[in-house]
């Protein structure tokens, strides 16, 4: 990834109106090319598993290069958008952790929460997290591989199982 990003930002109604203020402020940065916003609406309340999963799902596809998500917590978004195959999402809430999802771990979704952070912490939280990139050269990426061929590795395993019926059949449990 290099030059301008490709941001998709999207919320629940909870962090809504920190949506609508990082939206402005990415679409106002030099450093990014575009912003998808992927909900919700002022007028509409889609849940915060459908919005990361649709967030995640872009980004996965390669359409954009990173997403931003906003609810109460932030923990919610980050647990859904990170079930999307491919996808690292991290809640940050602070400069360090900002630092340690992109540098270290390579999370392409950052996820952060409106009841967490004031919108004045919240920006400078983007601001730093636009000026990120990950080096794939870097004393980490033996540890980024090893997360990215375990995913590969199970889902060759499990695909066309389903879930959790196949969990209790290898546990030994009967299934209903």
């Amino acid at each position: 990834m290099s030059g301008q990003l490709r941001i998709v930002i999207g919320s629940d109604f909870r962090g809504f109106e920190y949506k609508e203020a990082i939206k402005e402020f990415l679409s106002n940065d030099q450093r990014v090319e575009c912003v998808q916003d992927v909900g919700t609406t002022k007028d509409t309340d889609t849940g915060y598993p459908h919005i990361a999963v649709d967030a995640a799902e872009i980004v996965a596809d390669g359409e954009a290069d990173r997403a931003l998500l906003i609810c109460g917590t932030g923990l919610g978004m980050a647990i859904s958008a990170g079930l999307v195959p491919g996808i690292r999402a991290v809640t940050v809430n602070d400069a360090y952790q900002v630092e340690g999802s992109v540098l270290l771990n390579n999370a392409q979704v950052m996820a952060m929460g409106q009841m967490s952070v004031s919108l004045h912490h919240a920006l400078a939280l983007v601001d730093q997290w636009l000026g990120l990139r990950y080096d794939p050269t870097c004393e980490w990426a033996p540890l980024i591989d090893a997360m990215v061929n375990y995913e590969a590795e199970y889902t060759k395993k499990t695909s066309g199982q389903t879930g959790r019926r196949q969990a209790a059949v290898s546990c030994g449990v009967p299934t209903p």
